[in-house]
């Protein structure tokens, strides 16, 4: 691994292909690593299975997404603390650095009141991870918005020790991604890029495809002192061929690359 800030393809980018696929796209278009989207696919939620494609394919796991999805509400536990607890064993088992995790939905109130202090426990019996918070977003519907997560969609409210910054949900939001990445501060440690136009849903679009300052928080990662990985998370359901597919992660992997490289001053 070189000194640049790896570049990592999120299974989820795949989908509806497998995580399988995911190590062998990664690894035919040159991206540094995988982070692994622990869902209903059973080889997501396999240390030994992980393992094996990432020795097979030349492409770690660098990071890992806790199972905090609408979708995987039952992956190996009803219980979050317990999934929350297995991500970071996958992760310690397969030496990714980070574990990536959601601010509790409205209705885990238990989760939610002792989520903060919880976090710190986990953290100090994995004294090797970090636990990255992600920013989400107010849903909206029928003209009425509401907020699915407690106490809220922005984790710089709460105050955690690391963060991922997700640019697909920051035009979710309708906020500023750069002024969240500076609340964020030295405890930004893990990027999801994609992008977005405002409309007010999740689109995890290709970088460049939205209205997203992606290429400027790049540029401005190592002004920053960023010691993590930005991850490629980005919706490719919708291409009608593996071809297409590969397109759109090609693109993606480009964009990043040029922009990192590209690296300019955070102002005061």
């Amino acid at each position: 691994m070189t000194s640049r800030v790896p570049v990592l393809l999120s299974t989820s980018s795949v989908f509806p292909e497998r995580t399988a696929a995911a190590f062998q796209m990664a690894a035919a278009l040159g991206y540094d690593g995988v982070e692994v989207m622990v869902w209903t696919d059973a080889v997501s939620q396999d240390a030994g299975a992980l393992r094996g494609l990432a020795e097979h394919y030349g492409v770690p796991v660098l990071s890992v997404h806790a199972p905090c999805l609408l979708v995987t509400q039952r992956v190996w536990s009803s219980d979050p603390w317990v999934r929350l607890r297995r991500a970071a064993e996958l992760a310690e088992t397969l030496e990714a650095p980070t574990v990536v995790v959601h601010p509790p939905f409205t209705w885990q109130r238990d989760y939610a009141r002792t989520f903060a202090d919880g976090l710190d426990t986990i953290a100090d019996q994995f004294s090797g991870l970090r636990f990255a918070v992600e920013n989400m977003y107010p849903v909206r519907m029928a003209g009425r918005q509401f907020v699915p997560y407690l106490p809220g969609w922005d984790p710089t409210e709460t105050g955690y020790a690391s963060y991922t910054l997700d640019l697909s949900h920051t035009a979710a939001a309708h906020t500023d991604a750069l002024q969240l990445a500076d609340r964020m501060g030295s405890g930004l440690a893990h990027v999801h890029l994609g992008d977005g136009t405002g409309e007010g849903r999740d689109e995890h679009l290709v970088p460049g495809r939205g209205n997203q300052p992606c290429a400027e928080l790049l540029r401005s990662l190592a002004g920053r002192g960023f010691t993590g990985s930005v991850a490629v998370e980005v919706t490719t359901r919708g291409a009608k061929s593996r071809e297409l597919r590969e397109a759109d992660l090609r693109e993606a992997l480009e964009f990043a690359r040029t922009h990192l490289t590209a690296a300019s001053p955070v102002e005061a």
